[in-house]
Protein backbone atom coordinates (compact mmCIF):
# COMPACT_ATOMS: atom_id res chain seq x y z
CA UNK A 1 0.00 0.00 0.00
CA UNK A 2 1.33 3.75 -0.87
CA UNK A 3 -1.11 5.61 2.10
CA UNK A 4 -2.55 4.31 5.50
CA UNK A 5 -5.99 3.58 5.21
CA UNK A 6 -8.21 4.61 7.82
CA UNK A 7 -11.69 6.29 8.65
CA UNK A 8 -11.49 9.05 10.77
CA UNK A 9 -14.32 10.46 13.23
CA UNK A 10 -15.33 13.97 12.68
CA UNK A 11 -18.35 14.34 14.29
CA UNK A 12 -18.87 17.46 15.60
CA UNK A 13 -15.34 18.47 14.74
CA UNK A 14 -14.81 21.94 12.18
CA UNK A 15 -14.07 20.74 8.43
CA UNK A 16 -13.25 24.05 6.76
CA UNK A 17 -14.03 23.95 2.46
CA UNK A 18 -13.00 26.48 0.17
CA UNK A 19 -14.52 26.75 -2.95
CA UNK A 20 -18.32 27.00 -3.96
CA UNK A 21 -18.49 24.84 -6.98
CA UNK A 22 -19.34 21.09 -7.51
CA UNK A 23 -16.43 19.70 -5.90
CA UNK A 24 -16.51 21.81 -2.75
CA UNK A 25 -20.25 21.03 -2.78
CA UNK A 26 -19.35 17.06 -2.50
CA UNK A 27 -17.02 18.02 0.26
CA UNK A 28 -19.57 19.64 2.38
CA UNK A 29 -21.98 17.11 1.83
CA UNK A 30 -19.53 14.26 2.88
CA UNK A 31 -18.24 16.08 5.81
CA UNK A 32 -22.49 16.23 6.88
CA UNK A 33 -23.46 12.92 6.50
CA UNK A 34 -20.30 12.32 9.25
CA UNK A 35 -21.31 14.74 11.53
CA UNK A 36 -18.68 17.28 11.17
CA UNK A 37 -19.43 21.04 11.82
CA UNK A 38 -18.71 22.85 8.18
CA UNK A 39 -17.62 26.01 7.51
CA UNK A 40 -17.38 26.87 3.69
CA UNK A 41 -15.79 29.33 2.36
CA UNK A 42 -16.79 31.47 -1.40
CA UNK A 43 -18.10 34.59 -2.71
CA UNK A 44 -20.85 32.49 -3.66
CA UNK A 45 -22.21 28.87 -3.78
CA UNK A 46 -23.43 27.43 -6.97
CA UNK A 47 -26.41 25.24 -7.40
CA UNK A 48 -24.84 22.49 -6.02
CA UNK A 49 -25.26 23.49 -2.81
CA UNK A 50 -28.94 23.95 -2.99
CA UNK A 51 -29.54 20.72 -0.81
CA UNK A 52 -26.35 21.24 1.37
CA UNK A 53 -26.25 24.68 1.87
CA UNK A 54 -30.05 24.07 3.92
CA UNK A 55 -28.15 21.50 6.48
CA UNK A 56 -27.89 23.88 10.09
CA UNK A 57 -24.56 22.22 10.39
CA UNK A 58 -23.29 24.47 7.69
CA UNK A 59 -21.75 27.70 7.82
CA UNK A 60 -21.78 29.73 4.83
CA UNK A 61 -19.22 32.99 4.56
CA UNK A 62 -18.65 35.23 1.74
CA UNK A 63 -15.05 35.67 2.15
CA UNK A 64 -11.60 34.67 1.59
CA UNK A 65 -10.83 31.85 4.87
CA UNK A 66 -8.57 33.78 7.24
CA UNK A 67 -5.44 31.93 9.51
CA UNK A 68 -8.06 32.49 12.56
CA UNK A 69 -10.63 29.96 10.10
CA UNK A 70 -8.13 27.55 9.83
CA UNK A 71 -6.73 27.04 13.60
CA UNK A 72 -9.21 24.46 15.28
CA UNK A 73 -10.24 22.43 11.99
CA UNK A 74 -10.43 19.03 11.63
CA UNK A 75 -9.59 19.02 7.95
CA UNK A 76 -9.25 21.47 5.11
CA UNK A 77 -10.49 20.80 1.53
CA UNK A 78 -8.98 23.62 -0.86
CA UNK A 79 -11.86 23.08 -3.64
CA UNK A 80 -11.95 26.76 -5.37
CA UNK A 81 -10.85 25.06 -8.45
CA UNK A 82 -8.14 27.52 -8.62
CA UNK A 83 -4.78 26.52 -8.35
CA UNK A 84 -3.03 29.38 -6.97
CA UNK A 85 -5.76 30.04 -4.80
CA UNK A 86 -5.28 26.23 -3.20
CA UNK A 87 -2.12 26.28 -2.94
CA UNK A 88 -2.31 29.21 -0.80
CA UNK A 89 -5.14 27.90 1.39
CA UNK A 90 -2.60 25.09 1.62
CA UNK A 91 0.08 26.72 2.60
CA UNK A 92 -2.10 29.07 5.17
CA UNK A 93 -3.01 25.54 6.69
CA UNK A 94 0.01 24.10 7.30
CA UNK A 95 1.64 26.81 8.72
CA UNK A 96 -1.30 27.95 11.00
CA UNK A 97 -3.12 24.75 11.83
CA UNK A 98 -2.89 21.23 12.66
CA UNK A 99 -5.55 20.03 9.99
CA UNK A 100 -5.40 17.19 7.42
CA UNK A 101 -5.33 19.23 4.40
CA UNK A 102 -6.75 17.86 0.86
CA UNK A 103 -6.16 19.99 -2.26
CA UNK A 104 -8.84 19.31 -5.10
CA UNK A 105 -7.22 17.55 -8.13
CA UNK A 106 -3.59 18.11 -6.72
CA UNK A 107 -1.94 14.36 -4.87
CA UNK A 108 1.11 16.40 -4.36
CA UNK A 109 -0.20 18.61 -2.03
CA UNK A 110 -2.55 16.05 -0.06
CA UNK A 111 -2.20 14.58 3.26
CA UNK A 112 -5.13 11.79 2.09
CA UNK A 113 -6.59 11.19 -0.75
CA UNK A 114 -10.90 11.04 -1.28
CA UNK A 115 -11.99 7.16 -1.61
CA UNK A 116 -15.11 6.43 -3.27
CA UNK A 117 -17.43 4.78 -0.74
CA UNK A 118 -20.01 2.60 -0.86
CA UNK A 119 -22.04 3.56 1.97
CA UNK A 120 -24.22 1.27 4.08
CA UNK A 121 -24.08 3.26 7.26
CA UNK A 122 -22.61 2.05 9.91
CA UNK A 123 -20.62 -0.30 7.34
CA UNK A 124 -18.75 1.93 4.89
CA UNK A 125 -16.33 0.53 1.65
CA UNK A 126 -13.76 3.26 0.39
CA UNK A 127 -11.86 2.38 -2.56
CA UNK A 128 -8.63 4.50 -2.49
CA UNK A 129 -5.88 4.66 -5.60
CA UNK A 130 -3.90 6.91 -4.07
CA UNK A 131 -4.99 9.76 -6.47
CA UNK A 132 -3.62 7.40 -9.39
CA UNK A 133 -6.79 7.03 -10.80
CA UNK A 134 -10.07 8.00 -9.58
CA UNK A 135 -12.30 6.97 -12.45
CA UNK A 136 -10.97 3.26 -11.32
CA UNK A 137 -12.09 4.00 -8.12
CA UNK A 138 -16.06 4.78 -9.05
CA UNK A 139 -16.04 1.72 -11.52
CA UNK A 140 -15.11 -0.44 -8.86
CA UNK A 141 -17.99 1.14 -6.11
CA UNK A 142 -20.15 0.89 -9.03
CA UNK A 143 -19.99 -2.86 -8.92
CA UNK A 144 -19.95 -3.40 -5.70
CA UNK A 145 -23.31 -1.45 -5.29
CA UNK A 146 -25.06 -4.23 -7.44
CA UNK A 147 -23.07 -6.84 -4.60
CA UNK A 148 -23.77 -5.14 -1.66
CA UNK A 149 -27.42 -4.58 -0.54
CA UNK A 150 -28.33 -1.72 1.49
CA UNK A 151 -29.57 -3.81 4.13
CA UNK A 152 -25.97 -4.77 4.94
CA UNK A 153 -25.95 -2.05 7.56
CA UNK A 154 -28.71 -3.04 8.62
CA UNK A 155 -27.10 -6.42 9.68
CA UNK A 156 -24.00 -3.62 10.79
CA UNK A 157 -26.67 -2.12 13.44
CA UNK A 158 -28.07 -5.39 14.57
CA UNK A 159 -24.89 -6.98 15.83
CA UNK A 160 -23.77 -3.53 17.09
CA UNK A 161 -26.65 -2.83 19.13
CA UNK A 162 -26.26 -6.71 20.52
CA UNK A 163 -22.40 -7.00 21.52
CA UNK A 164 -22.78 -5.50 24.98
CA UNK A 165 -25.23 -8.47 25.71
CA UNK A 166 -23.36 -11.29 24.13
CA UNK A 167 -20.16 -10.04 26.33
CA UNK A 168 -22.39 -10.54 29.05
CA UNK A 169 -22.62 -14.48 28.56
CA UNK A 170 -19.90 -15.09 26.46
CA UNK A 171 -16.52 -13.74 27.91
CA UNK A 172 -13.80 -15.38 25.74
CA UNK A 173 -13.30 -13.20 22.47
CA UNK A 174 -12.73 -15.90 20.35
CA UNK A 175 -15.83 -17.47 21.37
CA UNK A 176 -17.45 -14.48 20.67
CA UNK A 177 -15.71 -13.97 16.70
CA UNK A 178 -16.87 -17.43 15.93
CA UNK A 179 -20.53 -16.88 17.29
CA UNK A 180 -20.67 -13.71 15.18
CA UNK A 181 -19.15 -15.45 11.95
CA UNK A 182 -21.88 -17.97 12.09
CA UNK A 183 -24.73 -15.31 12.76
CA UNK A 184 -23.52 -13.51 9.91
CA UNK A 185 -23.98 -16.84 7.66
CA UNK A 186 -27.28 -18.10 9.43
CA UNK A 187 -30.77 -17.52 9.65
CA UNK A 188 -30.97 -14.47 11.91
CA UNK A 189 -29.12 -12.74 9.63
CA UNK A 190 -31.18 -13.43 7.07
CA UNK A 191 -34.47 -12.31 9.18
CA UNK A 192 -32.50 -9.14 9.26
CA UNK A 193 -31.76 -8.64 5.66
CA UNK A 194 -35.37 -9.81 4.88
CA UNK A 195 -36.32 -7.22 7.52
CA UNK A 196 -37.79 -9.21 9.87
CA UNK A 197 -35.98 -7.53 12.72
CA UNK A 198 -38.99 -8.43 15.56
CA UNK A 199 -38.06 -12.03 14.53
CA UNK A 200 -34.29 -11.82 14.83
CA UNK A 201 -34.32 -10.38 17.98
CA UNK A 202 -36.33 -13.21 19.29
CA UNK A 203 -34.23 -15.64 17.62
CA UNK A 204 -30.94 -14.04 19.07
CA UNK A 205 -32.47 -14.28 22.84
CA UNK A 206 -33.28 -17.38 22.05
CA UNK A 207 -29.21 -18.47 21.24
CA UNK A 208 -28.47 -16.16 24.45
CA UNK A 209 -30.27 -18.45 26.27
CA UNK A 210 -29.10 -21.19 25.37
CA UNK A 211 -25.83 -20.54 26.03
CA UNK A 212 -26.35 -19.20 29.83
CA UNK A 213 -28.06 -22.54 30.06
CA UNK A 214 -24.71 -24.19 28.89
CA UNK A 215 -25.41 -25.18 25.66
CA UNK A 216 -22.56 -23.82 24.25
CA UNK A 217 -19.33 -25.71 24.01
CA UNK A 218 -16.09 -24.89 23.91
CA UNK A 219 -15.76 -24.53 19.68
CA UNK A 220 -13.56 -27.65 17.94
CA UNK A 221 -10.54 -26.80 15.88
CA UNK A 222 -10.28 -27.43 12.14
CA UNK A 223 -7.39 -27.18 9.61
CA UNK A 224 -7.72 -25.46 6.14
CA UNK A 225 -5.79 -27.04 3.85
CA UNK A 226 -5.39 -24.57 1.06
CA UNK A 227 -3.45 -24.00 -2.18
CA UNK A 228 -2.45 -20.44 -2.80
CA UNK A 229 -1.32 -20.90 -6.42
CA UNK A 230 1.98 -20.37 -7.73
CA UNK A 231 1.89 -16.71 -6.32
CA UNK A 232 -0.26 -13.65 -8.55
CA UNK A 233 -3.14 -12.99 -5.74
CA UNK A 234 -5.56 -12.77 -8.03
CA UNK A 235 -5.63 -16.82 -8.79
CA UNK A 236 -6.38 -17.02 -5.11
CA UNK A 237 -10.12 -19.02 -5.75
CA UNK A 238 -12.89 -17.25 -3.55
CA UNK A 239 -13.07 -20.14 -1.52
CA UNK A 240 -9.59 -19.84 -0.22
CA UNK A 241 -10.09 -16.17 0.50
CA UNK A 242 -12.85 -16.69 2.78
CA UNK A 243 -11.01 -19.59 4.98
CA UNK A 244 -8.08 -17.58 4.95
CA UNK A 245 -10.19 -14.44 6.24
CA UNK A 246 -11.80 -17.11 8.93
CA UNK A 247 -8.63 -18.51 10.26
CA UNK A 248 -6.90 -18.03 13.84
CA UNK A 249 -3.60 -19.35 13.34
CA UNK A 250 -1.76 -19.62 9.75
CA UNK A 251 1.30 -22.15 9.05
CA UNK A 252 2.89 -21.12 5.67
CA UNK A 253 6.12 -21.23 3.60
CA UNK A 254 8.41 -19.53 1.34
CA UNK A 255 6.09 -20.49 -1.51
CA UNK A 256 3.77 -18.71 -0.79
CA UNK A 257 4.19 -14.88 -1.61
CA UNK A 258 3.74 -11.57 0.12
CA UNK A 259 1.01 -10.21 -1.75
CA UNK A 260 -1.14 -13.12 -0.71
CA UNK A 261 -0.16 -13.20 3.04
CA UNK A 262 -1.44 -9.56 3.37
CA UNK A 263 -4.98 -11.11 2.31
CA UNK A 264 -4.90 -13.70 5.41
CA UNK A 265 -6.86 -12.13 8.51
CA UNK A 266 -4.58 -9.25 10.34
CA UNK A 267 -4.57 -10.40 13.18
CA UNK A 268 -3.87 -14.10 12.57
CA UNK A 269 -1.36 -15.50 14.21
CA UNK A 270 1.38 -16.42 11.78
CA UNK A 271 3.95 -19.18 12.07
CA UNK A 272 6.58 -19.30 9.15
CA UNK A 273 7.45 -23.22 8.31
CA UNK A 274 9.25 -22.47 5.08
CA UNK A 275 11.32 -25.24 3.80
CA UNK A 276 14.46 -24.94 0.95
CA UNK A 277 16.53 -27.66 -0.70
CA UNK A 278 18.94 -28.55 2.90
CA UNK A 279 17.16 -26.01 4.85
CA UNK A 280 14.44 -26.90 7.28
CA UNK A 281 12.96 -24.48 9.40
CA UNK A 282 10.57 -27.17 11.11
CA UNK A 283 10.42 -30.81 9.59
CA UNK A 284 7.67 -31.84 7.45
CA UNK A 285 6.81 -34.52 10.45
CA UNK A 286 6.57 -31.27 12.84
CA UNK A 287 4.54 -29.41 10.59
CA UNK A 288 1.68 -32.06 10.65
CA UNK A 289 1.90 -32.76 14.62
CA UNK A 290 1.88 -28.77 14.77
CA UNK A 291 -1.61 -28.66 13.04
CA UNK A 292 -2.81 -31.41 15.22
CA UNK A 293 -1.69 -29.77 18.26
CA UNK A 294 -3.08 -26.41 17.28
CA UNK A 295 -6.17 -27.97 16.33
CA UNK A 296 -6.77 -29.70 19.52
CA UNK A 297 -6.18 -25.95 21.62
CA UNK A 298 -9.79 -25.44 19.53
CA UNK A 299 -7.92 -23.64 16.77
CA UNK A 300 -8.72 -22.87 13.62
CA UNK A 301 -5.77 -23.29 11.52
CA UNK A 302 -4.85 -22.27 7.85
CA UNK A 303 -1.85 -24.10 6.42
CA UNK A 304 -1.42 -22.41 2.81
CA UNK A 305 1.27 -23.80 0.38
CA UNK A 306 2.09 -22.46 -2.76
CA UNK A 307 0.27 -24.17 -5.65
CA UNK A 308 -1.83 -26.70 -4.98
CA UNK A 309 -1.49 -28.84 -1.66
CA UNK A 310 -2.08 -32.34 -3.57
CA UNK A 311 0.47 -31.99 -6.28
CA UNK A 312 4.38 -31.95 -4.62
CA UNK A 313 2.77 -30.58 -1.47
CA UNK A 314 2.60 -33.00 0.67
CA UNK A 315 -0.53 -32.32 1.98
CA UNK A 316 -1.69 -35.67 2.04
CA UNK A 317 0.83 -36.75 4.28
CA UNK A 318 -0.83 -33.92 6.85
CA UNK A 319 -4.18 -34.76 6.51
CA UNK A 320 -3.65 -38.15 6.73
CA UNK A 321 -2.43 -37.27 10.41
CA UNK A 322 -5.22 -35.07 10.87
CA UNK A 323 -7.32 -37.98 10.01
CA UNK A 324 -5.81 -40.36 12.40
CA UNK A 325 -6.69 -37.90 15.22
CA UNK A 326 -10.02 -36.91 14.08
CA UNK A 327 -9.51 -33.94 13.41
CA UNK A 328 -12.03 -31.88 11.04
CA UNK A 329 -10.35 -30.86 7.69
CA UNK A 330 -11.38 -28.80 4.46
CA UNK A 331 -8.76 -29.00 1.35
CA UNK A 332 -8.98 -26.07 -1.13
CA UNK A 333 -7.14 -26.54 -4.39
CA UNK A 334 -4.98 -24.03 -6.11
CA UNK A 335 -3.84 -23.55 -9.55
CA UNK A 336 -0.40 -25.93 -9.26
CA UNK A 337 2.82 -24.01 -10.30
CA UNK A 338 2.77 -26.17 -13.93
CA UNK A 339 -0.28 -24.66 -14.94
CA UNK A 340 0.11 -20.99 -13.85
CA UNK A 341 3.41 -20.74 -14.95
CA UNK A 342 2.90 -22.60 -18.36
CA UNK A 343 0.11 -20.20 -18.88
CA UNK A 344 2.19 -16.73 -18.10
CA UNK A 345 4.29 -17.84 -20.37
CA UNK A 346 2.43 -18.34 -23.15
CA UNK A 347 3.84 -22.17 -22.99
CA UNK A 348 0.57 -24.16 -23.43
CA UNK A 349 1.25 -27.92 -21.68
CA UNK A 350 -1.18 -29.76 -23.89
CA UNK A 351 -1.61 -28.59 -28.04
CA UNK A 352 -2.76 -30.37 -30.77
CA UNK A 353 0.45 -29.72 -33.04
CA UNK A 354 2.81 -30.52 -30.12
CA UNK A 355 1.71 -32.86 -27.27
CA UNK A 356 -1.26 -34.96 -26.40
CA UNK A 357 0.14 -35.36 -22.75
CA UNK A 358 1.51 -33.76 -20.15
CA UNK A 359 4.07 -35.21 -16.98
CA UNK A 360 4.34 -33.94 -14.07
CA UNK A 361 7.38 -34.60 -11.85
CA UNK A 362 9.41 -33.62 -9.03
CA UNK A 363 13.27 -33.36 -8.75
CA UNK A 364 12.98 -34.00 -5.49
CA UNK A 365 13.38 -37.56 -4.15
CA UNK A 366 13.06 -39.22 -0.66
CA UNK A 367 17.31 -39.61 -0.78
CA UNK A 368 17.62 -35.88 -1.99
CA UNK A 369 18.22 -37.62 -5.89
CA UNK A 370 16.22 -37.87 -8.66
CA UNK A 371 13.94 -40.27 -9.37
CA UNK A 372 12.28 -40.81 -12.28
CA UNK A 373 10.59 -42.89 -14.48
CA UNK A 374 12.86 -41.98 -17.77
CA UNK A 375 10.79 -44.66 -19.88
CA UNK A 376 7.75 -42.33 -19.35
CA UNK A 377 9.38 -39.04 -19.48
CA UNK A 378 10.88 -39.83 -22.94
CA UNK A 379 7.39 -40.58 -24.84
CA UNK A 380 7.03 -38.49 -27.90
CA UNK A 381 4.16 -36.25 -28.34
CA UNK A 382 4.08 -35.35 -24.36
CA UNK A 383 5.28 -32.14 -22.53
CA UNK A 384 7.61 -32.69 -19.08
CA UNK A 385 6.82 -30.15 -16.38
CA UNK A 386 9.62 -30.63 -14.12
CA UNK A 387 8.83 -28.82 -10.32
CA UNK A 388 12.06 -27.95 -7.99
CA UNK A 389 14.93 -28.70 -10.49
CA UNK A 390 16.37 -25.57 -10.51
CA UNK A 391 19.49 -26.95 -8.71
CA UNK A 392 19.66 -29.79 -10.15
CA UNK A 393 19.02 -28.59 -14.01
CA UNK A 394 22.46 -29.48 -15.51
CA UNK A 395 22.55 -33.11 -14.18
CA UNK A 396 18.99 -33.18 -15.62
CA UNK A 397 19.33 -31.92 -18.56
CA UNK A 398 22.13 -34.03 -19.06
CA UNK A 399 20.71 -37.03 -18.29
CA UNK A 400 18.01 -36.33 -20.73
CA UNK A 401 20.26 -36.52 -23.78
CA UNK A 402 21.82 -39.48 -21.91
CA UNK A 403 18.42 -41.36 -21.87
CA UNK A 404 18.19 -41.11 -25.60
CA UNK A 405 16.17 -37.62 -26.02
CA UNK A 406 17.00 -35.38 -28.97
CA UNK A 407 19.46 -32.42 -27.46
CA UNK A 408 17.72 -30.24 -29.94
CA UNK A 409 14.27 -30.67 -27.97
CA UNK A 410 13.48 -27.17 -27.26
CA UNK A 411 12.94 -26.58 -22.97
CA UNK A 412 12.44 -23.74 -20.93
CA UNK A 413 12.82 -22.36 -17.51
CA UNK A 414 10.08 -19.98 -15.65
CA UNK A 415 11.25 -18.14 -13.17
CA UNK A 416 8.60 -16.51 -10.14
CA UNK A 417 6.14 -17.56 -12.71
CA UNK A 418 2.75 -15.47 -12.46
CA UNK A 419 4.27 -13.02 -10.51
CA UNK A 420 5.70 -9.45 -11.74
CA UNK A 421 9.04 -10.62 -11.86
CA UNK A 422 8.78 -13.36 -13.72
CA UNK A 423 11.69 -14.43 -15.68
CA UNK A 424 11.25 -16.94 -19.04
CA UNK A 425 14.69 -18.54 -20.38
CA UNK A 426 14.09 -20.74 -23.50
CA UNK A 427 16.81 -22.77 -25.62
CA UNK A 428 16.95 -26.60 -25.94
CA UNK A 429 17.63 -29.56 -23.58
CA UNK A 430 22.09 -29.26 -24.52
CA UNK A 431 21.66 -25.51 -23.63
CA UNK A 432 19.34 -24.52 -21.28
CA UNK A 433 21.66 -25.05 -18.32
CA UNK A 434 24.06 -22.36 -19.37
CA UNK A 435 21.63 -20.03 -20.26
CA UNK A 436 19.84 -20.62 -16.49
CA UNK A 437 22.86 -20.48 -15.30
CA UNK A 438 24.11 -16.75 -17.12
CA UNK A 439 20.75 -15.69 -16.34
CA UNK A 440 21.13 -16.32 -12.41
CA UNK A 441 17.59 -17.11 -11.92
CA UNK A 442 17.11 -18.12 -8.16
CA UNK A 443 13.55 -19.59 -8.45
CA UNK A 444 10.91 -20.69 -7.61
CA UNK A 445 11.22 -22.16 -10.68
CA UNK A 446 9.31 -24.49 -13.18
CA UNK A 447 11.57 -26.64 -16.06
CA UNK A 448 9.35 -27.21 -18.89
CA UNK A 449 10.54 -29.53 -21.49
CA UNK A 450 8.87 -30.41 -25.14
CA UNK A 451 7.83 -28.92 -28.34
CA UNK A 452 5.41 -26.35 -27.03
CA UNK A 453 8.01 -24.40 -25.65
CA UNK A 454 8.62 -23.22 -29.40
CA UNK A 455 4.91 -21.21 -28.54
CA UNK A 456 6.60 -18.97 -25.57
CA UNK A 457 7.43 -16.37 -28.39
CA UNK A 458 4.24 -16.09 -30.10
CA UNK A 459 1.89 -16.55 -27.36
CA UNK A 460 3.73 -14.37 -24.95
CA UNK A 461 1.01 -12.52 -23.16
CA UNK A 462 2.48 -11.68 -20.22
CA UNK A 463 5.91 -10.41 -20.98
CA UNK A 464 4.56 -6.93 -20.67
CA UNK A 465 4.81 -7.43 -17.00
CA UNK A 466 7.50 -9.65 -16.45
CA UNK A 467 10.64 -9.90 -18.15
CA UNK A 468 11.24 -12.46 -20.83
CA UNK A 469 14.80 -14.02 -22.01
CA UNK A 470 14.63 -15.66 -25.18
CA UNK A 471 18.00 -17.52 -26.93
CA UNK A 472 19.66 -15.82 -24.17
CA UNK A 473 18.83 -11.94 -24.97
CA UNK A 474 16.82 -10.12 -22.24
CA UNK A 475 13.78 -8.37 -23.89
Amino acid sequence: MRAFPNFLKIKDRLVVVTGGGTVAARRCEIALRCGARVSVFAEELGGDFADVGRNPDLVHHARAVTPEDLRDARIVFCAADDAEADKAVHDMAREHSRALVNVADTPSLCDFTMASILDRAPLAIAIGTDGASPILGRMLKAKLETEIPASFGRLADFAGERREALEEVMPRNADRLRFWEQLMDGPIAEMVLAGRNDEADRAFKAELNRIRDGGSKASRGEVYLVGAGPGDPDLITFRALRLMQRCDVVLYDRLVSPEIMTLVRRDAERIYVGKARNDHTMRQEEISQLLVDLAKQGKRVLRIKGGDPFIFGRGGEEIELLAAHHIPFQVVPGVTAAAGCAAYSGIPLTHRDHAQACLFITAHGRDGKVEADWPAMLRPNQTVAIYMGLNLLPVLMEEFVARGADPDMPAAVVDNGTRENQRVVTGTISTLAAKVAEAELKGPTIIIVGSVVTLHEKLDWYSGGAEAITAGETR
